[in-house]
């Protein structure tokens, strides 16, 4: 999990609690400090309670009227979107403040949104990804290419529910 860097999310008119509870659930793992949206779609689906981790309990999920009203100015913006001439995430280097924008799950991002963006990316798959796997994917490359790893048992433990004990040199191999 990256420790030391900022890391917010923007995003879009979403409309999905399904996808919202997601997002909110990959903040969680990977240390993002706050989420933001804009329109009123997920506003009036937010009673169809999806952050099944309750991550709105210690990650701020603001609705606002602009995005760029929430950016500090040591940030970096991030467009995520799978446009001609973006850089394909496998050659991007995150900046350590990022503010990283998804558009919505029916459409993409305007040309005045992307106006205000440091960077473009996208995810090279054959066919577009839903708003939580795209956010799940961009984090994890986040965290893939950061010296700030923390990794080990110690982790596994913090990070594992209730249903999970299973350690691995407990486990009797069976010849195939």
């Amino acid at each position: 999990m990256v420790t030391d860097k900022h890391v917010s999310i923007g995003l879009i008119n979403p409309k999905s609690p399904t996808n919202v509870g997601a997002v909110m659930r990959a903040a969680g793992c990977y240390g993002v400090n706050e989420v933001y949206y804009t329109g009123t779609r997920f506003d009036r689906a937010r009673k169809f309670h999806t952050d099944t981790k309750n991550i709105t309990d210690a990650i701020p999920l603001v609705g606002v009227e602009d995005l760029k009203l929430a950016l500090t100015p040591s940030c970096k913006v991030v467009a995520v979107e799978l446009i001609e001439g973006a850089t394909s995430l496998p050659q991007f280097t995150h900046p350590d403040e990022a503010f990283y924008i998804f558009g919505p799950e029916d459409g993409s991002l305007s040309k005045d949104v992307l106006a205000w963006c440091d960077d473009v990316v996208y995810i090279p798959t054959k066919g577009c990804m839903n708003l939580a796997a795209t956010v799940n994917v961009l984090l994890y490359d986040r965290l893939a290419k950061s010296d700030d790893i923390v990794d080990g048992d110690d982790l596994i433990r913090q990070s594992r529910d209730a249903n999970n004990k299973i350690v691995l040199s407990d486990i009797t191999k069976v010849s195939k």
